[in-house]
């Protein structure tokens, strides 16, 4: 039996702190709408205290979501505390989501904090947080540079405190996966099976898929994504990409529906302003295309010669050849035939031979229009257009 592992998606907050984006309240319950019909397990709303705008948007969102958790970012003090539980008042699942730095870097340079101190308000602050809800997240930040001792003492007193879950956050994306696995294990293995240990990855050094995935592999029962891998600097872990590895890979069960992840990733692309690079795993537009006359061939003999991942099971509609003077004769004439001309196999020889010198004299691709055109001039005969 497949491992269950939650997805708490936080496209919505740590997402939107990507550089240039700011979503509205009516696009952010559009995502948040689309991440249920995905099967997220958490939707992290917004961090209500940092605006008020904020606030007014994980208040919206908690209204029209009812199947899936929505969960509010905090920071360790009471205000905060009690904006994000407002806020989340009328969700039908709650979930205050606190946060606070636990590496000597963050206590001595941002906090100005003891270990003692610090200690004393993760404490204070969880009891706080559960007055608002029954369901808080703890979540250790820059815990991958953090005193490992320290570490567990700051989970062991939220825990005690009423936290259910523990999140080990990579804040500055620095971890390796061999190193991030053993941590992951020791800390799940401290907490015992009644605590969800989750990861929150960041891609700085290109690793947040590669670390969510260590960390699966080593006990953590929740893992933290953006749709697309957007969020701060180099972003986060994908939820496309860790929600098919754990699904083919057989590594674990999210619940993720994966034919909706290439609507939901443009939709996401669109509202954000943030294109997704062509070659981007799953959801890029290259993705499922083929340039190669070795690679079309393979394809329209066995698709699984060169495609691991089958574009119909993340929502696309199959193959897309992108025709150059690499393109090879089977190729050329399936996407002629895909345009609508009727072509014998005598004529293939000669509208390949066409499309070749003419794609030798063209920078990048030959769209459809000069396809169409090769082969009406060698066979005479225009497309039979589909009705």
């Amino acid at each position: 039996m497949q491992k269950i592992i939650r997805v708490l998606d936080t496209t919505l907050r740590d997402g939107e702190q990507t550089p240039g984006v700011h979503l509205d309240i009516h696009e952010k319950v559009c995502i948040a709408q689309g991440l249920e019909a995905l099967g997220v397990a958490t939707i992290e709303a917004g961090f209500p205290a940092s605006s008020p705008g904020d606030a007014a948007a994980v208040r919206a969102i908690a209204k029209v979501v009812r199947k899936t958790e929505v969960a509010a970012l905090s920071r360790c003090v009471g205000r905060d505390i009690d904006v994000a539980g407002k806020a989340l008042r009328d969700a039908s699942c709650p979930v205050m989501h606190l946060v606070i730095g636990t590496s000597d870097i963050h206590m001595e340079h941002k906090l100005g904090m003891s270990r003692a101190k610090l200690v004393d308000t993760i404490a204070e602050s969880v009891r706080h947080a559960r007055r608002w809800t029954d369901t808080v997240q703890f979540s250790l930040e820059d815990a991958t540079r953090s005193d490992p001792i320290f570490l567990r003492q700051c989970a062991q007193t939220a825990v005690e405190a009423g936290a259910t879950r523990i999140n080990i956050a990579d804040t500055v994306g620095c971890m390796m996966p061999d190193a991030f696995g053993p941590m992951i294990f020791d800390m799940n293995q401290f907490l015992g099976p009644d605590i969800v240990v989750s990861a929150h990855c960041h891609n700085d050094m290109g690793l947040a898929t590669a670390n969510a995935l260590a960390a699966v592999k080593a006990g953590a029962r929740q893992i933290e994504c953006t749709i697309n891998g957007i969020g701060e600097r180099a972003g986060n872990t994908a939820l496309e990409e860790i929600a098919v590895i754990l699904a083919l890979k057989g590594v674990g069960e999210t619940g993720i529906r994966l034919d909706q992840l290439c609507a939901l990733s443009a939709r996401v692309a669109e509202m954000t302003n943030v294109a997704v690079q062509p070659n981007r795993a799953i959801v890029g537009a290259n993705a499922f295309t083929h340039s190669s006359g070795i690679h079309q061939d393979g394809i329209l003999k066995a698709a699984e010669n060169y495609q691991f991942v089958a574009p119909e099971l993340v929502g696309k509609a199959g193959h897309d050849f992108v025709l150059t003077a690499r393109s090879g004769r089977n190729a050329v004439t399936h996407v002629a035939r895909s345009r609508g001309h009727v072509i014998s196999e005598v004529d293939q020889d000669r509208i390949y031979a066409e499309f070749v010198r003419f794609a030798d004299t063209v920078p990048g691709a030959v769209d459809g229009d000069d396809l169409d055109a090769i082969v009406g001039r060698v066979i005479g005969k225009a497309p039979v257009l589909a009705t």
